[in-house]
């Protein structure tokens, strides 16, 4: 009988459970575990293992068992809450949590991992850039409420700091993906749409590598753009966004911004929206649920902009 393996992840060490025979047991999330992790189920019939995305420490457990060639899903922790929530689960530890994500993969369609070390490397050099972008905001924000004089020399110096570090961080960035011909030519062709910049670009290469090969609802799902609805019986709630990769699309609001003022096509779209009466976020939504589209329709068909339908 095929077996589905939950993995809950931490600094330290990982949980594992295996949901058909409800094995639990526990590994360091090191080297030694890793082997042990991957001794334990080796020459087994496994379904899939699935581990929550938990800011970087699951990436070497994965690069371990895909190299012995076991069937790994990185498991959305947005979409896993919301599964725990449906079962009626509430409790954070551990072993529930293994559990539930061997429930998770059990029940769910999820897609196979796949490791590519220079997608990789620019998700980390992207989620740095993001993480000095916002830690920038925060310092200029401060700076604004500061009066005291040594203070105000440490912020700027701070301030300073930081824009020269987000500029050495988009440099390697760019070399990263000029290095490569797949990725500088992607890279050529989501550029060509006015209103897409070399950040959110490059934050598409390294945190939607699926983008061309998506349905349209499945990149807007996967942006987290595509609306859902509220509604139960006669009442009809306000349509929201939810889940998807917020890292993504916290970027694609901003480009969003940028087309729906300087790309003619999402411009007017942008307005007919506006004159429907469509609520200014509403309309910035839709037109970055589009963007998507368009950009994922680019690098299916492999045309520029120009070529490409709206």
């Amino acid at each position: 009988m095929a077996q589905h393996v939950g993995i809950d992840i931490s600094k330290d060490r990982l949980d594992v459970e295996v949901l058909e025979t409800a094995e639990r047991f526990h590994v360091g999330n090191d080297k030694a575990g890793w082997a042990r992790l991957v001794a334990r189920f080796k020459g087994r019939q496994i379904a899939a293992i699935g581990l929550e995305a938990s800011g970087g420490y699951e990436r070497n457990p994965i690069r371990a068992l895909l190299k012995a060639d076991l069937p790994v899903r990185r498991i959305n922790a947005y979409r896993l809450r919301r599964f725990a929530d449906a079962l009626g689960i509430k409790a954070k530890n551990d072993k529930l949590d293994a559990g539930v994500i061997a429930r998770f993969v059990a029940t769910l369609p999820t897609r196979p991992t796949q490791i590519d070390p220079l997608v990789e490397r620019l998700a980390e050099l992207a989620t740095a850039r993001h993480q000095l972008s916002n830690e920038l905001t925060r310092a200029q924000n401060q700076a604004e409420q500061i009066r005291d004089p040594l203070i105000r020399r440490l912020g700027k110096q701070r301030i300073a700091q930081l824009k020269n570090q987000i500029v050495l961080i988009d440099k390697h960035i760019a070399q990263a993906v000029a290095a490569d011909h797949t990725l500088a030519h992607k890279d050529r062709l989501l550029r060509s749409v006015i209103g897409v910049g070399p950040v959110f670009s490059h934050t598409l290469l390294a945190f939607m590598p699926e983008l061309g090969r998506l349905t349209r609802a499945q990149a807007g799902s996967l942006l987290g753009a595509a609306p859902f609805d509220h509604d139960s019986g006669k009442l009809k709630g306000q349509r929201c966004i939810w889940g998807g990769r917020r890292n993504v699309r916290d970027v694609a609001f901003m480009a969003a911004l940028s087309a729906s003022l300087h790309n003619p096509t999402l411009k007017a779209f942008h307005q007919r929206l506006r004159a429907a009466g469509k609520k200014p976020k509403v309309a910035l939504v839709a037109v970055m649920r589009k963007l998507i589209t368009i950009l994922n329709a680019i690098l299916r068909d492999n045309v520029q902009w120009q070529n490409c339908p709206a």
